[in-house]
């Protein structure tokens, strides 16, 4: 179903996606329920990704504007690197990249890139801490 899967998915039950093609996934990916990706343009996901239930991956949009609103859209690719823990019920727009080892806490609406070893909350999410990765 996915253009590309690495070993070891795990992918619990309701999820929902467009195309499904446009979704490339690393190894260990796991998808929690009721996951939703909208790939109307690609979503790449690293390695060792771990996604909370009622989360939504959404690279499409439509214009602001009323008039023809139904008639146009538009869509902008995910990333998602390595490392990446998305919590419940959290939502990605489209065009944001999440860098390496970051975290995003449940509930977080992510409007933005989120650099890599970071902690994002919120709605919109913003960074709440640097996480350091000395010792591993």
């Amino acid at each position: 179903m996915f253009g590309s899967v690495g070993i070891n998915p795990s992918i619990e039950h309701n999820f929902h996606c467009d195309l499904g093609y446009n979704i490339r996934v690393g190894d260990n990916f796991y998808a929690g329920y009721n996951c939703t990706i909208l790939d109307m343009a690609e979503v790449r996901i690293g390695d060792n990704c771990r996604i909370g239930p009622n989360v939504g991956i959404y690279t499409s949009g439509h214009s602001n504007e009323p008039k023809d609103r139904n008639k146009s859209g538009h869509a902008v690719p995910i990333v998602i690197g390595n490392e990446v823990w998305i919590g419940g019920s959290c939502a990605l727009l489209p065009g944001v990249t999440i860098g390496d080892n970051s975290v995003i806490a449940a509930g977080s609406v992510v409007t933005r890139d989120v650099p890599s070893n970071s902690l994002v909350a919120g709605n919109p999410a913003k960074t709440l801490k640097h996480i350091n990765l000395k010792g591993i």
